[in-house]
């Protein structure tokens, strides 16, 4: 029967009921895991689905019932571990309310971006987390979307934008990393990675500038080092932090990944990172606390950070007409082997 069903059309809701014996209502229940089918009728219609080859299509069933099951989210940098665990903490919270997380990745491409949400739009998601490629423009990504779906943008703020916004203390935390190597004994510290014209860059060199003003120094244009926020950039761009004589003694990196690759360069340099120079990072990502050596750096508690954007995202989703939210979560110093030296 399921070879010559499978031949001739698509199989509906109302073969599995004909071929379980139930009604079709109850093979919707089953479909849409209500707790109110008895466990041997659950089975029956599941085995009845298995053997005809029924293939669920969510989103019709969405689009009938007015609601979505599903919460697209989408990365400017899935290579980032950072990123990684934000987005495990994200799944994790959307599995514990019944939601699936649709996943994009954009590699910090604005055009990848723009593909990405057009096609996660085509399952009609509840909500959307998103955190935007370096570059984005606000109105772009609320047209591509329209004004039925919310929106969560984390951690790069964008400019007009009238989403909830959930990012870090950037200042602050950034602000603490060059206070801890003043107390150290450094008075010529660069600020290394990033790209200026992201507001989490900016706020994090912000509050570096803040610091060395308190303290009454002026960092040197060479201090202030661009470059993409990944590993392989930093270890790359490590030569410009010595261009010059004096060369700076320490760097406040704009992220882990961005630390770990200056460490990775200096070691090239003949220089230890801890002993030579001083590094500190910011995220607190797992492999922080085990590089050689241990990596100074602000904790965000990425996973954490994901869990409270899916919470802010379904709440969205419920409530929208509520006034729009704009929350900076904390960070703390963690002070490890990196930013040793001087003192």
């Amino acid at each position: 029967m399921a070879d010559k069903l499978a031949q001739h059309r698509k199989i509906t809701l109302n073969d599995i009921a004909e071929a379980a014996g139930v009604s079709r209502a109850t093979v919707s229940l089953v479909l849409r895991n209500s707790p109110l089918v008895h466990a041997d009728t659950r089975s029956r219609i599941e085995q009845q689905i298995d053997k005809l080859g029924y293939v669920y299509n969510r989103a019709a069933a969405n689009l009938r019932r007015q609601v979505s099951s599903s919460v697209a989210l989408i990365i400017n940098d899935l290579s980032n571990p950072f990123f990684a665990e934000f987005a495990a903490g994200v799944d994790e919270a959307l599995a514990a309310a019944g939601y699936v997380t649709l996943l994009g990745g954009t590699g910090e491409s604005v055009e990848r971006q723009d593909a990405v949400l057009a096609s996660l739009m085509e399952h009609d998601p509840a909500a959307i987390i998103l955190s935007p490629a370096e570059g984005t423009d606000a109105m772009r990504i609320a047209r591509a979307v329209g004004k039925r779906t919310p929106v969560l943008v984390f951690n790069r703020e964008l400019e007009g934008a009238e989403f909830d916004f959930l990012g870090l203390e950037n200042r602050r935390g950034a602000y603490l990393a060059t206070e801890h190597l003043l107390t150290r004994g450094h008075r010529r510290i660069a600020f290394f990675g990033g790209h200026a014209d992201s507001s989490s860059c900016r706020q994090r060199r912000q509050g570096y500038a803040d610091a060395l003003a308190v303290a009454g120094i002026t960092p040197e244009p060479q201090w202030l080092i661009e470059c993409a926020p990944t590993r392989l950039e930093a270890a790359t761009q490590t030569g410009a932090l010595f261009v010059r004589d004096p060369a700076p003694t320490a760097a406040v990196a704009y992220n882990d990944a961005v630390a770990l690759g200056l460490m990775l360069g200096l070691a090239r340099r003949g220089r230890r990172p801890g002993h030579d120079f001083a590094v500190t990072g910011f995220d607190d990502i797992p492999e922080s606390s085990m590089s050689v050596p241990p990596l100074t750096t602000l904790a965000v508690d990425p996973r954490a950070r994901g869990r409270q954007a899916a919470a802010l995202a379904l709440a969205r989703a419920q409530h929208s007409a509520d006034a729009r939210l704009h929350t900076i979560a904390p960070v703390k110093l963690v002070v490890r082997e990196s930013s040793g030296g001087i003192a």
